[in-house]
Parts: C-alpha cells; structure tokens; sequence
C-alpha cells in the first residue's frame, strides 16, 4: 500500500529508489519466528513484482541483512555463537545497511534485487 501510494510522488525527470529491508533468513525460515519470516518472504516477493510494475522509473530492491549489531542482553555466549555463523566474524555495525542503501541508490541497473547483506553467512552453511 505504501509503494502504491508513494509512486505518484517520485518526479517523472529520475529515476527513483525504493528500497524494502527483508530479512537474510526469509527463504530459509526458522520455527521460532514463522509469521516474522513469512512477511519477510513475502516482502522479497513484493521487492520483485514491484519492480516490474514500477520500471524504468523507479527502482525497487531490498535489502536482507543479518547479525548487524548484537542485542543489549546478548551473551559472550550468544555472541559467539551468532558469529560463527557469518564467514567474516564480526559484528559490523549500522554502517555497513548504510553503505548498502547507497550502493543500491547509486546503481542504476538493478531493480527486483536484493542484497544479502549477511558477512558471508550463506558460505558457512554451503
């Protein structure tokens, strides 16, 4: 609904971005957060059909990170166990959604993409 009612306000003179933040687990699901991943899932599918029904105009991707900062609460424990799931082992900080927003905003040729923005966490479980 919000991309709808937003279309009509992005100037027909550029191009323009919208960007939806998934989840890096959303096609993988888990069995302790099934109705937060579905909607993430479903966003990605939003992401893609968007894309089509929205270029050249406007630009429509997501972004899916994981592990980008720890809770408050976190354990050295839970931390240790949360970065043995990412290739590059490190908490990295807001920075790095922030870097990938402009990456996507200063790319003009992707739309219906999304950024797996997860410190090579695919790769450990390859």
């Amino acid at each position: 609904m919000i991309n709808m009612a937003c279309a009509s306000l992005f100037s027909a003179d550029t191009v323009a971005d919208i960007i939806h933040i998934t989840d890096h687990d959303a096609l993988n699901g888990a069995d302790d957060h099934i109705a937060y991943l579905a909607t993430k899932a479903g966003l990605e599918n939003l992401t893609r059909s968007f894309a089509m029904r929205l270029a050249p105009s406007i630009k429509v991707n997501s972004i899916a990170p994981a592990l980008i900062m720890f809770n408050d609460g976190d354990s050295e424990e839970q931390q240790a166990k949360l970065l043995a799931r990412s290739a590059l082992g490190l908490e990295p900080g807001p920075e790095v959604v922030y870097q990938a927003v402009k990456y996507v905003m200063n790319n003009s040729y992707i739309t219906g993409t999304c950024v797996d923005l997860n410190g090579g966490g695919t790769l450990k479980f390859a």
